[in-house]
Parts: structure tokens; C-alpha cells; sequence
């Protein structure tokens, strides 16, 4: 069983790849100037592309955990994250309240995907 992992550095790898399975590093957004709405949709762009890069895709998310500074933004971030995941192809998902490693993140996302 080999273990693939991409874009590795000192403490993480940004994507790593066992027996058919993607896990990603966790996932913020590109601007964190932004809101929640803005933060969540391009911290989801950045997931899709990781998947693209790894052979897989969000229809083929298996699980997702999502880190958000406040509970206060858990609806707008739910309409994009509706918005964005295929119909019939959710996956399991937690979301909770986390402190941030920057105080301007408001949102942060771990995945574990299926290759195709």
C-alpha cells in the first residue's frame, strides 16, 4: 500500500492519497479581508481544485468538518456550501465553532474524498 503525498512541506501535506482515498489539508479562504459569504465560496473553489489536482471531485466528497469562528455565520455559510455541493452527493459533515489560526479567518474546511 504506498502513500502518495503532494505538495508536502514541514508540517503538512496539502493533499495525501491511500488506497483510493484524498484527504486535504485544511482549506481557507483566498481573502480573508472578505465576509463569510465571500470567504466560504473561494475556501470551496480551493477544495475543488485540490480534488481536481488529486483525480477526484466534489461528487466525490466522503467527508467534510468545517471550522467556523462564530456560529453567528452558520446560515450564510450553509447557502453557499448548498449552493455548491451537488444534489444527491453530500457528504457526511460536521461544522463547529473553532478558534482560528488567524483572527481574520472566519471559516476553514477539512475533506476526505474517493478517487474516481
Amino acid at each position: 500500500m504506498t502513500i502518495e503525498r503532494i505538495e508536502t512541506k514541514q508540517r503538512m501535506s496539502r493533499i495525501v492519497k491511500h488506497n483510493g482515498t484524498i484527504y486535504l489539508c485544511g482549506q481557507v479562504c483566498a481573502d480573508a479581508s472578505k465576509d463569510i459569504t465571500e470567504q466560504t465560496q473561494t475556501m470551496l473553489d480551493k477544495v475543488e481544485s485540490l480534488l481536481a489536482q488529486a483525480g477526484s471531485s466534489k461528487e466525490h466528497m466522503l467527508s467534510a468538518t468545517i471550522y467556523l469562528k462564530s456560529m453567528d455565520d452558520f446560515a450564510q455559510m450553509n447557502a453557499v456550501w448548498d449552493a455548491w455541493v451537488p444534489e444527491g452527493h453530500a457528504p457526511a459533515r460536521a461544522c463547529v465553532e473553532a478558534a482560528m489560526a488567524r483572527d481574520v479567518l472566519l471559516v476553514e474546511i477539512s475533506v476526505v474524498a474517493a478517487e474516481k
